[in-house]
Formats: C-alpha cells, structure tokens, sequence
C-alpha cells in the first residue's frame, strides 16, 4: 500500500462471512436489541483492559494520566447514541481486521501472545463480533478510533450494507481523541428510545454494573455521572472483604431483603478460569417447587452479564443465587449456545460439587445453620436423591429427615441406631407425621423399638423408589413388599396368654376373604407389619409405592394397581372370620375399607360400607 493510499478514504468489502454474521446477530443470536449497548461496553472494558496491560511494559501509553473510563452521550438533536473509550484504541490496520472481518482480530493476536507468554491475563475478550448487534438499533455507525501512543486518527463507517469506508480522522478528531475509541451510532426511528437517560442506566444497571471501568453518563443537559458501581465483588480477594460487603452483595445482586445463610466465594484457576459468589438465602421464596421455576445464578464473561438462565446448577439447587464469572467463555454467544456448551457444563459439574461440599462442611461445623438451610431448602435437596447419580451419597448423609425417634435425623445418626440384626433403614412415605405416627404400619417396628424414617415431602416419594442404600443398608418401606422382623427382639416379651393363643385357620381365612373381594386386591396374606390393627394395604415389591401411584394417577388420571390386604391373623375382627360365617363377607369388606381410610383413601362405595358398619354396630349392640 503506498503512503497515498494509506491517507485516503477507501471503500472495502466486508469479508464474506460478516454479511452473514449480521443478519444473524440481528434475527438469530440475540432477541432483545439491549443486548447492543451491552456489546459496546464489553468492548470499551476489553480495549481498557488491554491498555491497562500493555501499560505495564510501556507506561508512556498513559502517559497523560486519565484513568481508563467509559462515556455514553445521548443526543436527541442529531439522533446519535455515542459510546466512547479511553482504552488502547486502533489504528488503520486494526480497524480493518477488527470490524471488517471476524477471521481474526487485533485482540485475538494480543491473547495469543499472552498465551505463549503464559502471562495471566483472562481479563482480555474477543473485540469485534458482538460490535455488530449494534446494526440492530442504527442505520449507520461511525467508528473514531486512535491507538495509544500514536498520533493518527482513523475513522470506519458503515450502513450495514456490502462493505465500509475507512479514512484518515479530522484534526477536530485528533483534537477530541487523545487515545481511546469513538463509537456513534446513528439511531433507528423505532430505536429513539435508547436515548432517554432512563433507558440507559436501567440497561447498565442490568447488564454492566459491574464492569470495573467507570460508566459516565453524559446528558445533553446536566452533570456526567457515573452510573455504575464498577466494582465486581467477586474479583477481589476474600481476605479484602467484610462480612457486611457480602451482605450488601446479596442484596444487590439477588434483590433480596433478608441475609445470606451460607455465602461460597472462590476462583477457579487451571484449566478454566472463573470466580464464583452464590448464597444460599435465608427465607424461602413462594414458589421453589413451580415447575418452571429454575435457578437465579447470572452468567458473567469477564465482568460482563451474559445471562441468570443459563441452567449453571441442577435444578434441586434452584435456590442458590449469586454470581459466576468465567474469563474463558466467548462472549459473542448466545444463551441458546450456551446450553449446550462443553465449558459451561464443565463448570456446573465443578461448581455443584463445591456447593455440596460446603453444605457439607456446613452441617458438620456449623450445624445451626445447615439446619436453617435444610429447613427452608431440604424438600429441593432431596430432588437430587432421584437427579443426581453422581453426588447421591452424598446428597443422602447431607439429608435429615424427622422419624419415630426426633426431629432432623441424619442417615448417620439412623445407622448408629440400629437394633440387634437389624439390616435395613425403614420408611414410610405419607402427607404428614401426625398421619404416619398413626398408621398401623409401624406396629411390629415400635414393638422392637426400630426407628423409621416418616417422610412426608411429595418428592419422598420419588427418590425412595430408586432403591438406595446408605452405608451398605438398603431403604425398606413399610409399605412395600415384604417385612420380616422376625430376627429382631421385641422390647418386651408378650404375655404367656398372648404368645399362648393359637392362630387363627390362615389358609381358610385368606381364601374367604379372597373369594369374597376378588379383583378387588391383587393378594391377601397374613402380616409381618401390625400387632394390634386389624389390615393394611402394602404394594408389591416391584412396583411402585401406593403414595407415589397415588401422585402420578392423579397427574395422569390413571388407575391404581390393586393393593395387597395384609391381615392380622391374632385380631378378633379377622378371627371372627373363619367363626361368623353369616357375616364372613361383610367382615371380608371391612377388613378392605377400614385398610383404604387408614391409608387416606375412599372405601369405592362408601354407602355401602356405612351400611356394613351399621349392621355390625347393631350386631354387637344386640347381643349385649
């Protein structure tokens, strides 16, 4: 190129891919045309970042000593929106590579030195690709741009169209623009709106408070003013910073009112480079079990806001907020992309375990407020007994869970409890404690003092049926399957009258009550489960349990399988069985009906039961 070349204006195509890439950045990669002044500030930080390092090896490149900042000045009479830098700036060249291409740039080149040099600076992004979002809201930009430590001024012009011109800047330009990069961007009509000052500080507010340059608002009228905090919390040093600084950073960035219970603030360095700061509130929002309720966790790229739905931690720790912050994330990606991420995925792997891991220390060294933790966020936890593979175990020594015994017993402190034989956890699944203290199903356990685990959560339900264990003990429920406690001493012998009393005819029992409900159940057998009640309902072994049938029936509005009625061969009402045969049938259904009510359900035709029941009242009353 010769001299004279380089100080004219000149028209250049863009490179072929970048008429794509403009029609995707408008209708493709990014929905809300915010996004641009998100974009412009990025690069504004970038080119500040960059001057703020080559500085260090060359201070005469701030040799005027002004600060690196960032400027935004609206202005109505021209419809112009100008976005303005005190970075390192561009020359002709840069210019070129940088906004008329996307195969490379000038602050790719600057990361790949920084990479063979091993230097640690992850604070540099890519300058270029999110600059044309800003064809979104402008019909025209003009780009004035002067690189740090020289004298000449460029300007690069575009309507979005086939290419752009470039050409020497005016000494009214020179004169305005000691180092640094102009940005105007001559507004769409539908686009007004991004000047009013209001407009501009709520898209800060949300998406680049925390860019560590100073923000200037410059109103056409008025005082600049800085409208960022420009200061990311999560950068700095935990030895730098206070408990209220923590606070206040949770407040700020969850919106919240109340205090963190638990805070995790760290960087990540090696392979990926991040900072995290996530809290666990202390109050439960209204609604943690909607469906589409997901996590509050915000996606930063080098202190820049990505996204807050960008799926960083499972869904059971939806009730985690806070921040995390990657160095090595592409900016120039949207939030569809980023689902589907390798690094992204990598870093919700490595940060979910570290939040479990704190959980854990948590519960072991500050066991008061694991227990506030647990008791506004243990029913989410426990989603992670059917979700997560990977961390249950651990997931399950973190849990509590009330039982015959107390309030908020671990796995751990359940395990230690066992009785003499015993090799099982039991468990019984149900809408409340009260409810289960109550049912006949924990008769033959509290006779031998064995503590079972009352679990009344709906996503109870769920996870007991992945057939866990803890410690090499498998999880029992009571109602499910068989039970034998056989081997188990009771707590007290039973009276030599009790252990005396012959059994009832079993088989002809069985076969009565059988003949007499048909497909009514699905099987009746005598019970391991009940010494003073009369009959329960148990599901098979296989299958699932009736409290979990019963949630997905009425999600599907499908059919229960048919239960199986256990009998209690020692009670009156089943003895009588075999002897009143004038009333084997009623008796039969009675034994059904009262097994359905104690399980919360509806006998299927309670007329009919009333009807029975009264005719035994009778009965008995008329015998007397």
């Amino acid at each position: 190129m010769t001299a004279d070349t380089a100080t004219q204006a000149q028209s250049q195509p863009f490179q072929a891919e970048v008429a794509e890439l403009l029609h995707l950045m408008v209708h493709s990669v990014y929905s809300e045309t915010d996004i641009f002044l998100r974009e412009l500030i990025s690069n504004a930080s970038d080119a500040c970042d960059k001057l703020r390092y080559e500085a260090i090896a060359a201070p005469d490149l701030m040799a005027d000593g002004a600060p690196p900042k960032i400027r935004i000045l609206p202005n109505k009479k021209a419809d112009t929106l100008t976005v303005i830098d005190n970075g390192i700036g561009m020359n002709r060249q840069e210019l070129i590579d940088n906004l008329g291409t996307i195969a490379r740039s000038g602050t790719k080149s600057f990361l790949s030195k920084l990479t063979e040099a091993k230097d640690g600076a992850g604070l540099i992004g890519q300058f270029g690709v999110g600059f044309y979002a800003a064809f979104m809201v402008a019909d025209r930009i003009v780009v004035t741009s002067r690189r740090a430590g020289t004298d000449e001024v460029w300007t690069w012009s575009s309507s979005g169209g086939s290419g752009f011109e470039i050409a020497p800047g005016s000494e009214e330009d020179a004169k305005r623009l000691t180092r640094g990069t102009e940005i105007a961007l001559h507004l769409k009509s539908d686009a007004k709106k991004y000047l009013e000052t209001y407009e501009i500080e709520r898209i800060v507010g949300a998406y680049s408070d925390n860019i560590q340059f100073p923000i200037e608002l410059v109103p056409e009228e008025g005082e600049p003013r800085q409208i960022n905090s420009a200061s990311a919390l999560w950068q700095r040093s935990k030895s730098e910073l206070t408990a209220e600084d923590y606070k206040q950073a949770y407040r700020s960035i969850t919106n919240a009112y109340d205090d963190p219970a638990m805070t995790l603030h760290y960087r990540a360095e090696g392979r990926q480079s991040y900072a995290v700061l996530l809290f666990a509130p202390s109050n439960k929002p209204l609604d943690p079990f909607e469906p589409q309720r997901k996590g509050k966790v915000k996606l930063y790229v080098r202190r820049v806001f990505i996204s807050d739905d960008a799926d960083l931690l499972p869904a059971y720790l939806r009730f985690i907020r806070g921040v995390i912050d990657s160095e090595d994330l592409p900016l120039n990606i949207s939030r569809e992309m980023l689902q589907n991420n390798p690094q992204l995925a990598q870093i919700r792997k490595a940060v979910t375990s570290r939040i479990v891991s704190e959980l854990e220390n948590l519960s072991e060294k500050e066991p008061n407020v694991f227990t506030g933790i647990w008791d506004a966020f243990g029913a989410l936890i426990k989603e992670g007994l059917w979700e997560d593979h990977e961390r249950r175990q651990k997931l399950l020594a973190l849990s509590r869970f009330t039982s015959t015994v107390g309030e908020r017993r671990s796995l751990r402190q359940y395990v230690e409890n066992l009785k003499p034989n015993q090799t099982e956890i039991y468990y019984l699944t149900g809408a409340s404690v009260e409810r289960l203290k109550s049912n006949p199903k924990l008769e033959s356990a509290g006779a031998r003092g064995v503590e079972v685990l009352l679990l009344t959560d709906p996503v109870d339900a769920f996870w007991t049926s992945a057939q866990l264990e803890f410690e090499g003990k498998p999880l029992k429920s009571l109602s499910q399957g068989d039970v034998d406690f056989g081997s188990i001493p009771l707590l007290e012998e039973k009276s030599r009258e009790d252990k005396d009393k012959p059994a009832a005819d079993e088989d002809a029992i069985v076969a009565v009550i059988k003949d007499t409900l048909g497909e009514r159940v699905s099987d009746v057998r005598a019970s391991q489960r009940l010494t003073s009640s009369a009959s329960c309902l148990v599901a098979e072994g296989g299958g699932p349990d009736r409290v979990l049938e019963r949630l997905l029936a009425r999600q599907t509005r499908g059919s229960l399988t048919k239960p199986i009625l256990e009998i209690n061969m020692r009670h009156p009402l089943v003895t009588a069985v075999a002897t009143a045969r004038d009333i084997q049938k009623d008796l039969a259904f009675l034994l059904l009906e009262q097994a359905q009510i104690l399980e919360g359900e509806l006998p299927e035709d309670p007329a009919a039961f009333a009807g029975r029941l009264n005719q035994l009242v009778l009965r008995g009353l008329v015998t007397r």
